[in-house]
């Protein structure tokens, strides 16, 4: 006789600690919502670098064996106990450090509703509308950079994942046979070029995609931070003379260091003459298209080939939001084609999963749309000058206690020369971190240890300059030394 399956009244009820009733969810919800907060309330009243005794954590983390439920309202109380103290804090203020601002409050909302209907957006078929609703941001910013409205992209991890996009998009084009011999298609070895300023992430990339990091020649400088592109020229020229085959030229618009924009429209000029796929990496600068008044800093990105944005940077959307944008989707879909029965859709030139280097991904778009339709390109614009104001603040009150300012700081980064006399840069970065009034970076500028500060966050008020001001005269040192002499 055939079993019977069993009937749905006999099926044991779902895991309670996972899926709770409705009015357990809601009161936790309610319990989670007020108890962020409050911790943020104490973030901005404390330290902005942790406070976490690393001892006490481990010890507490040896207790959880996973054994033993726990109640959920206790293990959120723990949680944010530890971010509290075990976080340096880039929701604050006074975090005047890397590319990493405080999330806007569209964008977390954004977090909340992409995690309760958790798309998948590998498909069209099964995500329609987040896929349809980030393809519309991706060709909002390829208008706003100049860039022919057929442009395509998606949305990535973060910039390495975009810029490494490009490099597999340069090396599609460049060879037929690239998709399936690899760099074994080239009459030579394949190499591409970028500042010796840019993001350090090219050498991984360089790696990962089978280039290795021999592949990518670091142009120098022109003194002020810039690829000079009279070096750029002569370095393709020579590789040429060599054998080697230039694939890419990479330009950075917002070095990590100090802010600066290569010369985007030489660079572009360059490539167009030797027939190489030029990338603008716009990670951190990219933002500034949406100002009226600074998108003229950026003139030239219009010619680029592809562009990478994070907005997870300088647009202050929640962390992982990077985007890839190219004038040629057909390269991309090349670059990333694959054929599968299992997928419930196939549109070659909409599908995320054919079009990009990930599958299963999480609805990200959601959080630039949602700030971006709130505020419109002129909010953002607004929120994109007044990092730079604050940037011009700081630099004139610390000018006129002797500092001195090492970089064009047209994009809200500075980086500042101590006054003489004063403790090296790094010694004044120490004392201000452990003040924990601030945090603030050091980094080489034109092979010259500096003071880096970025305006990274939207809410600083001048009350917060005058601290980072006075912290920094403090970490000098100027009068403990002349006092002991």
């Amino acid at each position: 006789m055939t079993e019977q399956p069993p009937r749905p009244e006999e099926l044991p009820p779902p895991a309670a600690a996972l899926f709770p009733e409705r009015a357990t969810r809601e009161r936790i919800d309610d319990l989670l919502t007020r108890a962020l907060a409050l911790a943020q309330q104490r973030v901005l009243a404390g330290s902005v670098t942790p406070t976490l005794q690393r001892e006490r954590l481990h010890q507490q983390l040896a207790a959880f064996d996973f054994e033993t439920p726990l109640p959920l309202e206790q293990l959120i109380a723990w949680t944010i106990e530890q971010l509290e103290h075990g976080v340096v804090h880039m929701t604050h203020p006074r975090y005047f450090g890397l590319f990493n601002p405080a999330p806007n409050f569209p964008a977390q909302c954004a977090d909340r509703i992409s995690g309760a209907f958790n798309p998948q957006l590998a498909s069209s078929g099964s995500s329609p509308a987040p896929v349809a609703i980030e393809a519309h941001v991706i060709r909002a910013l390829a208008l706003r950079a100049g860039l022919p409205a057929r442009s395509s992209g998606h949305f990535t991890t973060a910039g390495s994942e975009a810029n490494y996009t490009a490099l597999v998009c340069a090396l599609t084009r460049a060879s037929s046979r690239y998709g399936t011999e690899g760099i074994r298609a080239f009459s030579g070895a394949p190499v591409f070029y970028a500042s010796r300023e840019c993001q350090p992430g090219w050498f991984k990339i360089a790696h990962q995609a089978g280039v290795g990091r021999a592949g990518l020649r670091l142009v120098a400088t022109d003194g002020s931070g810039r690829m000079a592109s009279a070096a750029l020229a002569e370095a393709i020229a020579r590789d040429r003379e060599r054998g080697a085959v230039p694939i890419l030229i990479a330009a950075t618009a917002g070095t990590t260091g100090a802010g600066m924009i290569d010369p985007l429209s030489e660079c572009a000029a360059i490539a167009q003459d030797h027939g190489i796929w030029y990338h603008v990496d716009a990670a951190w600068g990219g933002a500034a298209l949406s100002s009226e008044r600074l998108r003229g800093l950026l003139a030239g990105i219009e010619r680029a080939d592809s562009v990478t944005i994070d907005a997870h940077k300088w647009f202050a959307t929640t962390m992982g939001c990077g985007m890839f944008i190219t004038r040629h989707p057909q390269v991309l879909s090349e670059a990333f084609r694959v054929t599968t029965d299992f997928m419930p859709s196939n549109v070659a030139t909409l599908d995320p999963y054919l079009n990009s280097a990930q599958w299963s991904r999480r609805f990200l778009g959601l959080r630039l749309f949602l700030a971006l339709a709130a505020a419109g390109w002129a909010g953002y614009g607004a929120h994109v000058e007044r990092a730079v104001r604050v940037i011009g603040e700081i630099a004139q009150r610390l000018r006129a206690c002797g500092w001195r300012v090492a970089n064009d700081p047209q994009l809200a980064v500075l980086c500042l020369t101590p006054p003489a006399g004063s403790a090296a840069p790094r010694e004044i970065a120490r004392r201000v971190l452990a003040s924990g009034r601030a945090w603030i970076a050091v980094t080489t500028f034109e092979g010259r240890e500096v003071v880096r500060i970025c305006a990274t966050h939207g809410e600083i008020s001048m009350a917060d300059v005058q601290l980072l001001v006075a912290a920094l005269e403090a970490a000098c040192g100027r009068v403990a030394e002349s006092g002991s002499g």
